[in-house]
């Protein structure tokens, strides 16, 4: 169940940097959008997302989740406020700082 993977750590290409808190689901096409990733033992109070096209490695025995981003790049990442609605300016601008393409134009 994607929900397992709620809880697990983080991990970018250069050291962990948070720990999975939530899943962001499209409620259109039932697809998960984003992991919520609460960096509070790296980044006090910062949650940023992580769209799971940027998952290489899913270590279930060890409850990680391996992207291939870097530490600072997490670090200097858009914050995401829970208390507000994603926009498509706001994936626009985390695609963008990324540099990846968004799922949108697909």
């Amino acid at each position: 169940s994607a929900r397992d993977v709620v809880g697990y750590y983080v991990v970018a290409r250069d050291g962990d940097v948070g720990q999975v808190v939530d899943l962001l689901v499209d409620d259109r096409s039932w697809t998960i959008r984003n992991l919520v990733v609460d960096t509070g033992n790296w980044l006090p109070g910062k949650k940023v997302l992580v769209s799971p096209q940027w998952i290489f490695l899913i270590d279930w025995a060890q409850g990680k989740v391996h992207v291939n981003l870097s530490r600072e790049g997490v670090k200097q990442s858009p914050v995401y406020d829970s208390s507000k609605p994603i926009s498509r300016e706001y994936e626009a601008r985390l695609y963008q700082y990324y540099r990846q393409p968004g799922y949108w134009a697909e």
